[in-house]
């Protein structure tokens, strides 16, 4: 794995996404950046699969020119990888943006700190209720 950041620019460009995907997943507080930087970090992943797999002066792995070699073809398996994680990283992000959007027509904010603090203050009231409610059946 030797060589130099000359070298190797994808794989040096794959980690500075991931570190900025990550730290956009844990900084931010807003529920859309936050699945923006799962995606980013979806996409340094993708980026690094396909930079393993390609090697310099071979071909796409189509029978051309009656060469059965493998020597001369690429490996599929990373780019089927990469074909197969952008299908699960779409279907994944539909599914936060969907669960993002109820979550703001119940709470009417993005912000998860303040979804906390509204869920926290809702339970409170509700055990409020319930003690409230049991001390005065429990008297009659």
């Amino acid at each position: 794995m030797g060589g130099s950041i000359f070298t190797n620019y994808e794989e040096i460009t794959a980690v500075v996404l991931f570190v900025i995907g990550l730290m956009d997943l844990l900084m931010q507080s807003n529920l859309v950046k936050k699945i923006i930087g799962l995606d980013i970090m979806d996409c340094a992943v993708y980026l690094f699969l396909a930079a393993k797999g390609y090697i310099a002066g071979r071909a796409a792995p189509i029978y051309v020119d009656g060469i059965l070699d493998a020597s001369h073809y690429i490996n599929p398996i990373p780019a089927g990888l990469v074909l197969t994680g952008i299908v699960v990283s779409v279907s994944v992000s539909a599914l936060l943006m969907a669960l993002t959007i109820c979550l703001y027509r119940e709470y009417h904010t993005l912000d998860l700190d303040e979804i906390m603090i509204l869920l926290r203050r809702r339970e409170t009231e509700e055990v409020r209720r319930l003690t409230r409610e049991s001390g005065e059946g429990g008297g009659k």
